[in-house]
């Protein structure tokens, strides 16, 4: 496909090429009689380590395996890629992570060895020095060179952020693109060898050059998965990135209490916060000693509605009630296998966060019955509700909830060993709207709870009774009889007969039966 050639504004315009993998700066070589073909191929597959640094602007001599062309100037000019060489993957490198795209896809690149992640990068000559062999005299252009400009956006507009890097490489039209603002509301950047603080710094500074030290633009940082995050990354978010509404930083545990003040301070429109995984953080606040001079606008509020703390083991009770008084705005939280949290951690919950409409304590094993009293509190709002290896959960709890949440979706009690039939009958005959339930491992649950269930709650679209031990055809005939629209019926591990399972299938043709019934085909 023939290109437009790079030309002298182009690179006079733009910034360094980085490699995050060693910071580099390239520079032409000024030996113009090093035309070697076997130093080209090697000069596009590596880079040499002994060259200056990436911060350092001053003209260096360029390595001997970086490729140069016959009849270039000269006099030393430092090689300017519109790009930052932020996720190009070399020949050598071992990455295969996901990329995703600037609009929210994901794409794969692999790679074929297993050597460290290196940036390739690609030297660019003068215009009109060696572009007669690639341009014939009446200068034909390659197909999509004919596109309007709309046309190409919206191609761009698919493509993940490391190719729309690479795309404002190939020619000024291109570079003009790619750099679109509308092109940049989202960043996402993945692999576990990936400098993200290098990343996020040279991208956010390609960013702000309309509007300088400010990004308007970026409302979605999505990094999960880059261990070599920290805090110096987010803080360079938080400053240059004021209309931030999502950030995602999921796996990475060099993450502090600090970063994240930084973001909620400076960040007010903050939506979205994923941090799980994060081991460190065990608070979210506005009211550190050490920072209140950095107090938002908009109070001691944080507008916070989606928090993931999965993973968060360091978070305790005194944590939460925090973030508790901080987050009134929460309608989703999720805290999966945050040991340290107990009852006394509910009650703070309830108290200042009466919006929140998806709550997850999965493997929150210090939770009982007290806690599901104070969850209970949150009353008509509630609809999906995880207390999943909750082992102190029992009847008692549950009556609470199917008494004030009368709304509630979706139940995983799944573990909670103490539940019973009559926790059940409780739930079903209040939660009629119940659309998916998980009793898992509850092995006190039996036929006649399955037939309270088919009774009352007959829009239940998934139900999983794996391991159950009590249940037999009986309560599965009662399920399939009553709730046509069943998709999903996990029996495995249970006791019931081929007979009951077709008499399943015949009822509920849509439904998907999860069985270790070898008879049962």
């Amino acid at each position: 496909m023939a290109v437009e050639p790079v030309s002298l504004w182009q690179q006079e315009h733009t910034f360094k090429e980085y490699d995050f993998s060693s910071p580099v700066c390239l520079c032409r070589n000024p030996n113009p009689k090093s035309n070697n073909t076997r130093t080209a191929r090697k000069g596009s597959s590596s880079i040499s380590s002994d060259i200056s640094s990436s911060t350092d602007h001053t003209p260096t001599k360029a390595p001997k395996n970086v490729a140069t062309t016959e009849g270039l100037d000269s006099s030393t000019r430092t090689l300017s890629t519109p790009s930052p060489g932020l996720i190009l993957p070399s020949k050598s490198s071992s990455l295969s992570s996901p990329a995703l795209s600037s609009n929210g896809h994901e794409t794969n690149s692999s790679s074929s060895s297993s050597a460290p992640a290196e940036t390739v990068a690609v030297v660019h000559s003068q215009p009109g020095t060696h572009t007669r062999s690639r341009q014939s005299k009446g200068h034909h252009h390659a197909p999509i060179d004919l596109l309007p400009d709309h046309s190409l956006l919206q191609i761009f507009s698919h493509l993940p952020t490391n190719q729309l890097c690479r795309c404002a490489r190939v020619c000024r039209r291109w570079y003009n693109l790619a750099w679109d603002p509308r092109l940049w509301g989202t960043v996402r950047l993945t692999g576990e060898l990936l400098h993200a603080d290098r990343a996020i710094r040279v991208l956010t500074h390609r960013l702000c050059q309309d509007t300088p030290n400010v990004c308007l633009t970026l409302e979605t940082v999505i990094v999960n998965g880059c261990k070599r995050l920290t805090d110096r990354g987010l803080h360079v978010v938080a400053q240059c990135c004021p209309e931030l509404r999502r950030l995602e930083v999921a796996g990475c545990y060099n993450i502090s209490n600090d970063a994240v003040f930084e973001v909620v301070s400076r960040c007010p429109n903050l939506e979205h916060l994923n941090l799980s995984g994060c081991s460190k953080v065990t608070c979210i606040s506005l009211t550190q000693e050490a920072s209140l001079q950095l107090s938002p606008l908009h109070g001691q509020q944080i507008s916070i509605h989606f928090l993931d703390m999965t993973d968060c083991f360091s978070l305790e009770d005194e944590g939460l009630r925090t973030i508790a008084s901080h987050c009134p705005r929460l309608t989703h939280l999720y805290l999966r296998r945050c040991t340290r949290l107990t009852d006394e951690a509910l009650r703070h919950l309830a108290l200042h966060c009466p919006s929140i409409r998806e709550l997850s304590l999965s493997d929150c094993r210090l939770v009982g019955d007290f806690g599901l009293r104070e969850v209970a509190r949150l009353e008509g709002c509630l609809r999906y509700l995880s207390v999943a290896h909750c082992t102190r959960i029992t009847d008692v709890g549950m009556r609470y909830v199917a008494r004030y949440c009368p709304r509630l979706r979706y139940l995983n009690a799944r573990g909670c060993e103490g539940l019973t039939d009559h926790g059940l009958s409780h739930l079903a005959r209040s939660c009629p709207k119940l659309k998916s339930l998980d009793v898992g491992k509850c092995p006190l649950v039996s036929d006649s709870g399955l037939e309270q269930l088919a009774m009352y709650c007959q829009g239940l679209r998934r139900v999983s009774l794996r391991a159950c031990e009590s249940v037999t055809g009986r309560g599965l005939k009662a399920l399939a009889a009553n709730c046509c629209e069943l998709q999903l019926l996990n029996v495995q591990d249970c006791e019931v007969s081929p007979e009951a399972l077709r008499f399943v299938r015949r009822h509920c043709r849509r439904c998907v039966i999860e069985h270790t019934n070898p008879a049962f085909y």
